[in-house]
């Protein structure tokens, strides 16, 4: 077969890191009230949790650029997120993932969201059929093993306050899939 060329494809995404220590000490206390209640669940890693604002999927090498081309129009300075709360998508009786939640900074996640997402479009990436939910995912559920626990658990945690965490970097992340869980590296990053 002549003429074809090997593209290296890049699983990816855009997000704000939670670097802030404090936040990710409580992120982990919570991870293991979670992992007491006998519920069958894949616990993120604290390092790897973070504030998807577009998951862009697998991308050329060559898409790279282009999409941080598209980061770096996007207009905010540095804002504040209240990370409290916790909650279950799609919903309490049927959990599939266990989150945190965002009060504060919401607003601020959505509007660079809404800038991001019709130039992503235009560029050649597929429009995003879930929206955009601002979370922290904590917890995947592998099973319905002890969701009723589970279930309780978070309905008492709802008003949990994680922290405040400065929003200043946003970056494009790359996602390597291991049978650990997955490994994030940023490939580049916009700053204010």
């Amino acid at each position: 077969m002549k003429g074809l060329i090997n593209v290296e494809l890049i699983r990816s995404f855009i997000a704000f890191d939670i670097e802030d220590e404090d936040i990710i000490r409580n992120l982990s206390r919570v991870q293991s009230m979670l992992i007491e209640t006998g519920a069958d669940l894949k616990i993120v890693k604290p390092e790897n949790i973070h504030i998807t604002v577009r998951f862009l999927g697998e991308i050329s090498s060559a898409m790279i650029d282009r999409v941080f081309g598209e980061m770096e129009k996007v207009e905010f300075t540095p804002f504040d997120i209240e990370i409290k709360g916790l909650g279950a998508f799609p919903n309490l009786r049927h959990i599939n993932v266990v989150w945190a939640g965002i009060r504060k900074g919401a607003n601020e996640l959505r509007k660079i969201y809404y800038q991001l997402e019709p130039n992503l479009q235009k560029i050649g990436l597929r429009p995003d059929d879930k929206g955009f939910s601002p979370h922290l995912t904590i917890a995947r559920v592998k099973t319905g093993k002890r969701r009723d626990n589970l279930a309780k658990l978070i309905n008492n945690l709802e008003g949990y306050e994680f922290g405040i965490v400065k929003a200043r970097c946003l970056r494009l992340k790359k996602s390597i899939l291991t049978p650990q869980g997955p490994i994030y590296s940023t490939l580049r990053e916009v700053c204010r």
